[in-house]
């Protein structure tokens, strides 16, 4: 099975076939700056370079042979350039669409502002796919994964002022790059999943604890630490995960799934302690916030149904007009706010004690009858001077509440933006305060392979930052307990941690 390579995806329908894969002509751009730890599950290594094992299923060092241990200057190594020795022949080949590929991408580094002329060149190795490489070292299987440290240095695309381009995903040019928002490069990369990452998260109050779900069931956990590592695959579910949330002291995690199933994992063993089943998909779920033995969960049934997580039974239901597609609690557990498939957001109440739920408010500023595809609660805002609360829908439209808690959660509108439609429920997430004054911003996925970020009160000049590194659509993002770490995950299932640079 070939491994996915760092900001570059092979063909999915290449994987274990024995032939090369070949990568999408993304028009992507990488920059230069930080080195990443890979975490994966693949069984083939990096072509273009010759592996140091300082110990079994441990990669020490990855070097490349077209670069001595004293860099030199070239603008365009011969390999990538095509020189007489290295260039294909066969206008139609796999290898001449590479080489082509490779100058492309030569032509656009050489605009791009750099230390120096080798941060030009350093990144272009990662274009060839790990079948190129004549003795592929073999990892370890997924009990024993690796990391693997390279000493190309990676980093993220910051889309800055000297390089402001149309966006993909919005016809709005790039301000110039929040400095509180600049990033050193990605801190590690997470490729054991095969299928699409649709959803990930870091555990409350943690800085390392990373899990992440898929279409395929699976369900990963993961040390986002300085040595990264797999800790968990938990399987179980058969068909796509949906949501997953982790309980208050992050001893558990529970899933709902479109296989009708809720199930409740223990983090630490990784297996399941209970499996609660249900009569329609389950599309969202959420722990309290301060009794962790109720579970709310929204259904394909338009229903919120209250769970006992010790017994399994259902406590309370409250119905609805559409299915529930997302939702969160604020931070006293007292009030639940629910998206729902037409737009719609409610403030719902909750006691805590005897789980009884009951509807407060609706709200239908998305004028647009779009699934609601992210629903987050926060505590407090400069703009609003109060709680907030943050709503995405899938056709583009993202939505900042002022939340009045003293009247059962009402929702007034602050401001909103409008992207373009996506056809993934592609995810958003606040980004970390800033001082006085300085805006709401907002980051989200997109289907072009990009992290963008957002100022959500100046929409005509919203986007004030942008991460390039995945291959395919990112639909999740969250950020650690720290603000120092920002996670990612694409429909291919790679997951990029970002190490945020520190402000100040």
């Amino acid at each position: 099975m070939s491994r996915k390579l760092a900001g570059r995806t092979p063909d999915r329908e290449q994987r274990g076939k024995g032939q090369r894969t070949s990568f999408p002509d993304s028009g992507y751009v990488p920059h230069v700056g930080h080195t990443p730890n890979l975490v994966t599950g693949g069984s083939a290594v990096s072509s273009r370079t010759r592996l140091d094992y300082s110990s079994m299923g441990q990669v020490s060092s990855l070097t490349s042979p077209y670069w001595g241990s004293s860099p030199g200057t070239p603008s365009r190594p011969d390999f990538c350039a095509g020189s007489p020795e290295h260039r294909p022949t066969g206008r139609g080949s796999t290898a001449a669409k590479k080489c082509e590929l490779n100058h492309r991408m030569i032509e656009n580094l050489e605009h791009i502002h750099c230390d120096n002329h080798v941060n030009k060149t350093i990144w272009l190795c990662i274009l060839f796919d790990a079948r190129d490489m004549p003795e592929a070292a073999a990892f370890s299987s997924h009990r024993s994964l690796t990391t693997a440290r390279t000493t190309l240095e990676f980093a993220a695309s910051l889309s800055t002022s000297s390089s402001a381009g149309n966006s993909l995903d919005s016809d709005r040019q790039i301000r110039h790059a929040e400095p509180a928002y600049s990033f050193v490069g990605m801190h590690c990369i997470f490729d054991n999943c095969r299928a699409s990452a649709t959803i990930v998260k870091f555990g409350h109050m943690s800085s390392n604890l990373l899990a992440y779900g898929a279409s395929d069931g699976s369900l990963t956990i993961c040390n986002a630490s300085e040595q990264p590592s797999l800790c968990h695959q938990l399987k179980g579910h058969s068909k796509a995960i949906t949501d997953f949330d982790f309980s208050s002291n992050n001893q558990y995690i529970a899933s709902s799934s479109m296989d009708k199933t809720v199930r409740v994992w223990d983090v630490s063993k990784g297996h399941c302690m209970r499996i609660i089943y249900g009569v329609s998909p389950q599309l969202c779920i959420r722990f309290h916030p301060v009794n962790n033995n109720l579970l709310s969960v929204g259904n394909g049934n338009k229903e919120i149904n209250e769970l006992n997580f010790s017994t399994g039974h259902v406590v309370t239901k409250l119905l609805f007009e559409n299915e529930i597609t997302a939702m969160d609690n604020d931070h006293t557990g007292q009030h639940l706010f629910a998206g729902d498939a037409q737009g719609c957001i409610y403030s719902v109440k909750v006691n805590s004690h005897t789980a009884a739920i009951s509807r407060s408010h609706k709200n239908r500023s998305i004028r647009s009858k779009s699934p609601i595809t992210t629903v987050q609660y926060r505590t407090f805002s400069f703009v609003a001077r109060g709680p907030v609360l943050l709503a995405c829908a899938r056709d583009g439209n993202i939505c900042f509440f002022s939340v009045a808690l003293e009247v059962q959660g009402y929702l007034t509108l602050l401001c909103s933006l409008k992207l373009a439609p996506r056809s993934h429920n592609i995810g958003a997430s606040f980004c970390p305060l800033l001082s006085l004054g300085k805006g709401e911003f907002v980051v989200s996925g997109s289907e072009d392979a990009n992290v963008y970020f957002y100022d959500l009160t100046r929409p005509k000049h919203a986007c004030v930052n942008k991460l390039q590194g995945h291959g395919s659509t990112v639909i999740g993002v969250a950020w650690n307990h720290g603000e120092n770490l920002l996670a990612s995950s694409d429909s291919d299932g790679t997951v990029i941690v970002w190490k945020r640079a520190q402000s100040g």
